[in-house]
């Protein structure tokens, strides 16, 4: 699994433990087709909706999310600030981090390339008028006004590769599912799917209404639940790197702007504010690796535990040294330590924007929400592929599910999500 802090987040967009427009018109739902939409939506969120409030009550933690930077970003939102939905990137990527997620997967059901392509473009166009209206702070469920402001929300939205190649749309080359690894135990019916999204919210309660709506115009657009998970950040301060259910500060250094427009974002063109997200589900036994000498904890990282410094620093910050040796000659940080193994070093410079979140679904199974962007999935199957090799991390982790979506530009204010790609 990728968690080296240095493939982490940019500093412009921060995690939000601590806190750090327009909307195109289109047509209501009837009364009665938004009520039997809002029956099936409720399907949806039945099995989470309880675990998303407990979850954030746990004050759990997740590989990576900070910005790391120990500074607030220049130009950053007031903490209490509404996050806009138009822009040139999706407000899921470019907002602070909200403490609040629920990623949903849904399928559109197989018709001819024209009514698919139809359907796609209502859902987009149902979704944008959504999530901009509540951000502006005009929601269409009362529900969501709140008496402090427009409630604090970001959106994602991203279209999996067999759809895309179904209706033969303008993604990328190499959009695919990475191959499979060593040691995975994948669920079908926790991955894939033709649309990805993610909603993030302040809140619980936010979150349970913003996504309760989005699936209801997701039914009435017919497409169809495949899975959803609920995940959670911990309380951290602004600028602190937040901790991993293991007890380790994850997130430490991140792609600056310029960096992210060399390995996250695409090329100039059509795909310059798009990226590709590849999503894991990790599960951590976290007993077992509770039960190691701290030693051995700090050796399989390659940071120590009480302030998240390479074992050849001695501060968080500090790069780490991955050619240092003891007088024996073996390394300070081991050859299997996994921040030597997902360090950019080894893989031509190259970085990921990583933005997790942990999860709690029950006692045996809790862990981390892995979400790297990248350019090319080539890029986290490289990392990946070492990984599975020989991390000392991997009688501790099991991958159990992964999907992969290209995730769109932003809408401009005036246009919908996915305008480019459809028209």
């Amino acid at each position: 699994m990728p968690t080296e802090p240095e493939n982490a987040p940019p500093d412009y967009a921060p995690s939000e433990n601590a806190p750090p427009a327009d909307q195109p018109a289109g047509p209501p739902a009837s009364a009665p087709g938004r009520r039997r939409a809002l029956l099936t939506a409720g399907a949806v969120l039945a099995a989470g909706l309880g675990a998303a409030v407990g979850e954030l009550a746990h004050g759990g933690s997740l590989f990576g999310g900070s910005t790391g930077s120990g500074r607030t970003p220049a130009g950053a939102p007031p903490a209490d600030a509404a996050i806009p939905f138009h822009g040139a990137r999706q407000s899921g990527l470019t907002g602070p981090q909200l403490p609040a997620t629920r990623l949903l997967a849904f399928d559109l059901p197989p018709n001819s390339p024209t009514a698919e392509r139809a359907s796609l473009r209502t859902l987009l166009a149902e979704w944008t008028r959504l999530f901009a209206a509540t951000a502006a702070g005009t929601p269409p469920d009362p529900r969501l006004r709140g008496d402090d402001g427009p409630p604090r929300t970001a959106s994602l939205v991203g279209l999996g590769p067999a759809l895309a190649a179904r209706l033969a749309l303008a993604v990328p080359g190499g959009l695919a599912e990475p191959p499979a690894f060593p040691g995975d135990r994948l669920d079908p019916a926790r991955g894939g799917g033709d649309l990805l999204l993610q909603l993030s919210a302040a809140d619980p309660w936010t979150l349970a209404v913003l996504t309760e709506l989005a699936a209801a115009a997701a039914h009435s657009a017919d497409a169809v639940p495949r899975w959803s998970q609920s995940g959670f950040l911990p309380p951290t301060r602004p600028g602190a790197t937040p901790r991993n259910l293991f007890g380790f500060k994850d997130g430490t250094a991140n792609p600056d702007e310029d960096a992210a427009r060399q390995w996250v974002w695409g090329p100039p063109g059509p795909h310059e504010n798009a990226t590709v997200l590849v999503y894991r589900r990790i599960r951590m036994d976290t007993a077992a690796f509770a039960a190691l000498p701290a030693e051995q904890q700090e050796a399989a990282m390659g940071r120590r535990a009480a302030d998240g410094a390479p074992l050849t620093g001695t501060a968080e910050h500090d790069e780490p040294d991955l050619y240092a040796k003891r007088p024996d000659g073996a390394y300070v940080i081991p050859a299997t330590a996994h921040v030597r193994l997902t360090g950019p070093r080894l893989d031509g410079g190259a970085r990921m924007l990583r933005r997790g979140y942990g999860y709690d679904d029950a006692p045996d199974d809790r862990g981390l929400l892995f979400a790297a962007f990248v350019r090319d999935t080539a890029q986290f199957t490289r990392v990946q592929s070492r990984l599975a090799e020989r991390d000392a991390l991997n009688p501790f982790l099991t991958h159990t599910a992964s999907a992969v979506a290209y995730v769109l530009p932003g809408a401009p204010p005036g246009s919908v999500l996915g305008a480019q790609l459809l028209d």
